[in-house]
């Protein structure tokens, strides 16, 4: 095993408070990636709170760290959802500008440890490979990378090759790492952008052919505002809603707010999931949307990496159908900031979830929330299912997308690894479980 990773503690919040760091591990034969120099790119959030009193804010407001809602002055002026909209988001109890829990109102992104004033700077020569070792080490913040004026030439994903694809701009959640190469011919400087998710503040460095130069700081974008997609209702437009709107989740079901909020509290598709507080709603039409770059870069104008892209440079070493099936569910309550698996918290899991040592079984994940959680499994590398063969793109962490879903083939491992959502403080909450692998008499091994 090769590549880029990282360590962080998972001892209570103790990550938030800087325990981790990045992992290299260099190939023992040639490294099929080809470049002259490289540097690691850390990417973090820092808040000068406890990280215990952002979980007790969060827990009694929510959207306490949201400084970018709606209001009247931008409806009046256009801005986002019209008046009717607002009205059924509003009685469904959400907020479509519910994009991060923990923004810059609080947080400072980081590179490497240094906030945006340091300059933190990787040095090149015009016209050298340059490899760029991206890490998500944050608590809780989903990063859109890009250097403007650079293309990027993704090799790696969670430490393993890929078959070389160029991007301009990729979004990465907590705990995944991408490796990409640039080629600067210019001598001169370039921003690295590493954007949160809901645009309140960056992380930025500079790549220069010297020590003290900078390059202009692109300002950030505007905020995304979430759709009826992001609520996995993905094939429910109105009669009068334009096909290519409808296809887009742009349009809201006709019938009202009442029929909308119905559609989401229905557990028909959700047969395993325990009713109770912690479930606010269910997708009625979750979708794949592992062909989705990330909210706020479905139409940015250049290129922008999605999951369907990635295709494993070797191909996989266990290319077996899976036995069987798994679907686990991914619930929420947002407004009681409740977090769990199939609607049970780990604290009241009374069982793992079983594995037979060395079987091959495919999982999918349904986000029943109307927020992105990467989900990590210790101990294992699982093939994304994107229509790649035996070729599929290996990783330990996949963010599903809100009101998406996401299947994975994964090999058992004897053991009991932890599998949990990657957000520290959903983590925290409780969307977290055990995997337990045995073997047919019982055995770890």
């Amino acid at each position: 095993q090769s590549g880029t990773y990282w360590y962080h503690s998972h001892s209570g919040l103790q990550e938030q408070m800087g325990h981790y760091g990045p992992i290299l591990i260099d190939p023992k034969d040639a490294d099929p990636v080809g470049f002259d120099r490289e540097h690691v790119v850390m990417l973090s959030d820092h808040s000068p709170l406890h990280p215990h009193a952002i979980f007790r804010k969060l827990k009694l407001e929510p959207g306490y760290f949201n400084r970018q809602r709606q209001t009247i002055g931008g409806l009046l002026a256009g801005r986002d959802q019209k008046a009717g909209e607002r009205a059924e988001w509003g009685a469904m109890r959400m907020d479509p500008t519910d994009i991060a829990d923990v923004t810059a109102t609080t947080y400072t992104y980081l590179v490497n440890g240094h906030g945006p004033a340091d300059n933190w700077t990787a040095l090149f020569k015009p016209g050298e490979r340059v490899r760029l070792r991206f890490v998500n080490a944050s608590a809780m913040t989903t990063f859109n990378v890009r250097i403007p004026g650079l293309a990027m030439r993704v090799v790696a994903a969670d430490g393993l090759h890929v078959r070389p694809v160029e991007v301009d701009e990729f979004q990465f959640a907590p705990a995944e790492t991408y490796d990409v190469v640039v080629v600067p011919i210019e001598d001169r400087a370039f921003t690295i952008v590493g954007e949160s998710i809901d645009r309140s503040g960056m992380a930025r460095a500079t790549l220069a052919s010297r020590v003290g130069m900078t390059a202009p700081v692109p300002p950030l974008r505007r905020r995304p505002v979430a759709t009826m997609t992001d609520m996995g209702m993905m094939a429910m437009g109105g009669g009068d809603c334009p096909p290519e709107h409808a296809a887009m989740g742009h349009c809201v079901p006709s019938g009202g707010g009442h029929s909308m909020e119905h559609s989401m509290r229905d557990f028909t598709p959700a047969p395993g999931v325990k009713r109770g507080p912690g479930v606010q709603t269910i997708s009625p039409m979750p979708a794949d949307r592992t062909d989705y770059p990330g909210q706020g870069l479905e139409d940015v104008g250049h290129r922008a990496l999605n999951y369907r892209m990635l295709e494993a440079l070797a191909p996989n070493p266990d290319t077996r159908a899976p036995g069987r099936e798994i679907v686990i569910h991914l619930t929420g309550n947002m407004e009681r900031y409740m977090w769990s698996f199939d609607g049970m918290k780990f604290a009241h899991v009374d069982k793992p979830i079983p594995m037979r040592s060395g079987e091959r079984v495919r999982v999918t994940l349904i986000n029943d929330t109307m927020m992105g959680h990467p989900i990590h499994l210790h101990g294992h590398f699982f093939e994304l299912v994107t229509g790649k063969g035996d070729h599929a793109p290996r990783k330990h962490t996949v963010l599903v997308q809100p009101g998406g879903k996401v299947s994975w083939d994964v090999t058992a491992q004897p053991g009991d690894w932890a599998f949990h959502c990657h957000m520290l403080y959903h983590m925290h909450a409780g969307m977290m479980q055990v995997v337990q692998v045995r073997d047919a008499g019982g055995k770890v091994a």
